[in-house]
């Protein structure tokens, strides 16, 4: 049974910082891509950054590029991401997913797992 579960989400202030991770399990972790996907209320779901089965790839969405750092610890079975200057616009659900195809994907359905999230709320 394939879990993903969602920590680090929290509450800060804009212009700080959190650290989200995801563990994984269930699956062998270094076989897929993983993507964290964020939802705010009243918006749709958006794509924020994927990660390649190595690591080596990844594609940020523009929102958040420069600001997020995604990264992922095979060893672990671990995916992370780093946010930093975060803005009330980055308030949001996080959430975390896998893929078997290694492409970094941004459609949330097109990953096969995906875990319960985890919110993220900035004030200003």
């Amino acid at each position: 049974q394939v879990q993903l579960v969602e920590s680090g989400g929290g509450s800060v202030q804009a212009g700080g910082s959190l650290r989200l991770s995801c563990a994984a399990s269930g699956l062998s972790f270094s076989d897929y891509a993983m993507g964290w996907f964020r939802l705010a209320p009243g918006k749709e779901r958006e794509f924020v950054v994927g990660i390649s089965r190595s690591g080596g790839t990844t594609v940020y969405a523009d929102t958040v590029k420069g600001r997020f750092t995604i990264s992922r610890d095979n060893a672990k079975n671990t995916v992370y991401l780093r946010m930093n200057s975060l803005k009330p616009e980055d308030t949001a659900v996080y959430y975390c997913a896998v893929d078997r195809l290694d492409r970094a994907r941004a459609g949330w359905y097109e990953y096969d797992f995906r875990g319960q999230g985890t919110q993220v709320t900035v004030s200003s």
